[in-house]
Parts: C-alpha cells; sequence; structure tokens
C-alpha cells in the first residue's frame, strides 16, 4: 500500500500543484469566466484516466494466458519508462515551472477559453495516465485489486488537499525538497516493476535466457508470501523474493545508474566573470532553495 499512496500523492500532487497555480492566477488576474474551462478540462482528464485503467483491466481478463503475460511485461516497462522521465522532468522543472505556466496561461487566454480547457486536461491527463499504468501494473504483480487501489486513492486524496492548502497557502512545502525524496522512492518501485515486466515476457516465452525455472536465492524463508512483512516487501519493492538471474540483473542494472544520475546534484548555471573572480552573484542569479515551496 506504501508504494502505491506514494505514487497517488507524487502524481496528484503534481497535478494539484498545477491546477492550483492556473486557478490562483486567472483569479489573481480577475478573469474568473476562465474558471469554467479550466474544471472542464481536469474533469475530462479525470474521465480518460478512469476510463484507460478500466479499459487495461477488462482488455487483460479477456486474453489468453500468453498474451495477458506479453500485454503486463509491455505495459509494466512502459510504465517504468513514463515514470522515470516524469521524475527527471519534474527534477529539472519543479522551481521553474509557475512562471512557465504563467506564461502558457496568458498565450491560452489570448487564443479562448477552450485553449485553457486544453492545458488544464493535457497537465491532469499526464498524471492520471501515468497513476491508472502504474497502479495497474502494481495491482497485477501484487495480486491483489484492494491494496493498491487503497493506498493509490489515499495518496490522491492527501494530494488535493494538500493543493488546496498550497492554494490557500495554509501550508508551506519545499517542492523541490518533496520532490527529490518522492522522485529517489518511485525509483525504487519502478525498478521492481521493471523486474516484474520482464519475469512477465520471461513467462509469456519471448525471454528464454535469464534463468525461468531457476533462481538466483530463495528468500521466502525470510519474506514468506503468507506474511504481512512478506506482502510488504512485494508491495513495496514489486520484486520477487525468488527473482530469477534476469529479474535481479535488470532490477540491479535500472535502480543503480539511475538512482545515481537522480541524485547527482543539478547543474549550476553559469555565473559572470565577475562572479567567477570572487564577487558575490546578482540577487537575479541566486534563487534560495527555501523559495521553491511558493512555485
Amino acid at each position: 500500500m506504501l508504494a502505491n499512496y506514494l505514487i497517488g500523492l507524487r502524481e496528484g500532487l503534481e497535478a494539484a500543484l498545477v491546477v492550483s497555480i492556473l486557478v490562483a492566477y486567472v483569479v489573481r488576474t480577475d478573469r474568473r469566466e476562465a474558471l469554467r474551462s479550466i474544471w472542464v478540462g481536469v474533469g475530462a482528464a479525470i474521465a480518460l484516466s478512469l476510463g484507460v485503467g478500466a479499459l487495461l483491466t477488462f482488455t487483460s481478463h479477456s486474453l489468453t494466458f500468453k498474451a495477458q503475460e506479453t500485454f503486463g511485461g509491455v505495459m509494466s516497462i512502459f510504465a517504468v519508462a513514463l515514470v522515470t522521465w516524469m521524475i527527471f522532468w519534474m527534477r529539472r522543472t519543479a522551481q521553474h515551472l509557475k512562471g512557465e505556466l504563467h506564461e502558457r496561461i496568458d498565450v491560452a487566454l489570448a487564443m479562448g477559453t477552450g485553449a485553457l480547457t486544453i492545458t488544464a486536461f493535457v497537465a491532469v491527463a499526464r498524471e492520471g495516465l501515468e497513476t491508472a499504468l502504474f497502479v495497474w501494473t502494481a495491482v497485477r504483480s501484487t495480486g491483489s485489486t484492494f491494496t493498491p487501489m487503497a493506498g493509490a486513492l489515499l495518496g490522491l486524496v492527501t494530494s488535493v488537499v494538500l493543493g488546496y492548502l498550497l492554494y490557500r497557502r495554509s501550508v508551506r512545502i519545499n517542492l523541490s525538497r518533496f520532490f527529490r525524496y518522492t522522485g529517489a522512492g518511485l525509483v525504487v518501485v519502478a525498478a521492481g516493476v521493471l523486474a516484474y515486466g520482464v519475469h512477465d515476457l520471461q513467462e509469456a516465452g519471448y525471454l528464454m535466457f535469464g534463468g525461468l525455472g531457476t533462481t538466483v536465492l530463495d528468500a521466502t524463508g525470510i519474506l514468506p508470501p503468507s506474511s504481512w512483512w512478506g506482502s510488504l516487501w512485494k508491495g513495496l519493492f514489486s520484486i520477487s523474493p525468488t527473482p530469477t538471474r534476469l529479474e535481479l540483473g535488470v532490477w540491479v542494472a535500472y535502480l543503480v545508474p539511475t538512482m545515481a544520475l537522480f541524485l547527482r546534484p543539478p547543474r549550476r548555471p553559469a555565473t559572470s566573470a565577475a562572479t567567477d573572480a570572487g564577487a558575490p552573484a546578482s540577487p537575479e542569479a541566486r534563487v534560495p532553495e527555501s523559495t521553491s515551496h511558493t512555485r
């Protein structure tokens, strides 16, 4: 449940942050008539995300065993690719998100309310589709529907509450730090989902190498599947306590370099020659980390 809570919280807060910035901007610029367009876009994005989740569920249930394993494996790998792109994109743009959105809103308002609806729709649909796909893969990997759905739903509810409080300025969150910590957690989760996707493709018969039927280690004595801690392990890391050589190899090959790249300090922008010579940088060149919670 914790892994899916993290997914719902992370994705939901990104969407809630974008929506709160959209709403705040049109309210403060006295363009309240545009609010309806924003909520139409948000509603359409939520409906699309729910529809995609239902389609994935019903489609997979109507397939043969081999087709189910193939479909699940491909979708798991696709989900990992999306989430990996998302966490690096947010790491790079979190501090400048507010300014970029304001520019897009001005362009959208100049084009008409339909453009603003599309802006809100795209912002929310991107996070919603990622959530639907990732939760669906979690349901397959854990073999349980209730726990992943409950965790994701709690995360989404938390994100909506935080988004509203941020809009009302009742709480202050260092968003750069928040996305850094949750992003690191999602890298671990994504590594397990990738390993599970590879196992599905092994089951489907497409990856015959890597020891399908033979395991590198057997940790069921420490992590029995029937125990709560065994279920917690499977829910958090999505990797079997009896992984094949290919599963474990893929898990390590993804986790280690991706985590290293994600935790690497961001590059500082080039400063002026005077700064390089020892003079203090101008106020415009310094963006204190403590201000990132307002963006």
